[in-house]
């Protein structure tokens, strides 16, 4: 017998007054998707004017940046782009990169697949692990961890565990 597909997620909005909000500091994260179900890392990031992102390189993932508000620059090794509303910038894995707000300020989300938690995932060469999250093996009646991968019901009270 199959398991059922776990329902989708619910959708998200993030409205302008919320992207273009002013943010605290020279760098602020002004929105994350947070639902814990997700395959996707976002954020709405917010540079203040002339602040910047320094350069780094991301290893393991692709990102994709779209511009909501302001002005700046992304500078890779070979080329310099000027960021304003409506630009979007794929950045594949491996490529080194830095971001710098202009004089009004600079808005953008960015986009990648969803890093697991540290120390969830299996052991440095290892083929096999613990899933990524134990969280459906956790009664939400008593708080115990079930034994077995498989458990549908708590061994404690008998609450049914989570899909």
């Amino acid at each position: 017998m199959s398991t059922p597909a776990p329902a989708p997620a619910a959708p998200v909005f993030v409205g302008p007054e919320q992207t273009a909000a002013v943010g605290r500091g020279q760098i602020s994260v002004l929105w994350s998707l947070g639902d814990r179900t997700r395959d996707l890392d976002a954020d709405v990031v917010r540079l203040a004017p002339g602040a910047g992102i320094g350069e780094h390189t991301e290893e393991e993932f692709g990102v994709l940046l779209t511009v909501l508000n302001g002005a700046g620059e992304l500078r890779t090794p070979d080329t310099t782009w000027q960021l304003t509303p409506g630009a979007l910038a794929w950045l594949p894995a491996g490529i080194t990169r830095c971001v710098d707000a202009g004089a009004e300020g600079l808005v953008y989300t960015t986009a990648h697949r969803r890093r697991p938690a540290p120390g969830t995932g299996p052991a440095e060469g290892s083929e096999a692990g613990e899933p990524v999250c134990l969280l459906g093996l956790v009664c939400p009646e008593c708080g115990r961890l079930a034994a077995e991968r498989d458990a549908r019901y708590c061994a404690r009270c008998g609450t049914p565990l989570a899909d």
